[in-house]
């Protein structure tokens, strides 16, 4: 007799920052709702938006797990509260001005973690203007010990790693204003 055993899906905290963003939010917002990976907590974090964010935002309020409107620092303060409230196994952020390419993103990324030694992902990304046309494409490759050094880094939105590194490793520290980023993936990788 033989049994089979699934493994069940590892939760996904996806996590989107904004603040006077009304012009974009809609389309990222649709494009984490339709992604069909189950086990997905979505936050958004609003740095207190004075425009018609949070109305957009509302919109969708059905679809979003957690919702928090209140001024923050900027970006890496407000990607540190939704860290903090994340229910996942694995976090992402992506930001308001972003959007998934089509529905299977997720999917991937999950995928990607159910070996045990993955910690941390990363993925491609194409640059669109406010047309919608690709203007660059960033090809992502396998990460080798020295890429920092010569100036690689993959783009933020396409870094995804196990919610423990942050407990392990430290948050993204606001010291560093925009080059936050690089300075925990130099951290964490």
């Amino acid at each position: 007799m033989s049994f089979c055993y699934k493994v069940p899906d590892l939760k996904i905290s996806l996590i989107t920052v904004c603040y006077n963003a009304e012009s974009t939010i809609k389309q990222c917002i649709q494009s984490v709702i339709s992604q069909n990976y189950g086990n997905l907590e979505y936050i958004i974090i609003d740095g207190g938006s004075t425009d018609n964010t949070i109305q957009v935002i509302n919109q969708y309020k059905d679809y979003i797990s957690i919702f928090v409107s209140e001024p923050d620092a900027g970006i890496y303060d407000g990607i540190n509260k939704g860290i903090k409230m994340a229910g996942g196994d694995i976090v992402g952020a992506l930001n308001a001005d972003d959007f998934f390419a089509d529905n299977t993103v997720l999917n991937i990324i999950a995928d990607a973690f159910k070996t045990q030694d993955t910690g941390i992902i990363y993925g491609d990304l194409e640059y669109v203007n406010s047309k919608g046309d690709i203007v660059r494409n960033w090809q992502s490759g396998q990460y080798s010990a020295g890429m920092f050094n010569r100036g690689w880094m993959p783009p933020h939105p396409t870094f995804y790693c196990k919610k423990e590194l942050f407990y392990q490793f430290g948050f993204y520290s606001l010291e560093y204003g925009t080059a936050a980023d690089y300075e925990l993936m130099l951290r964490f990788m």
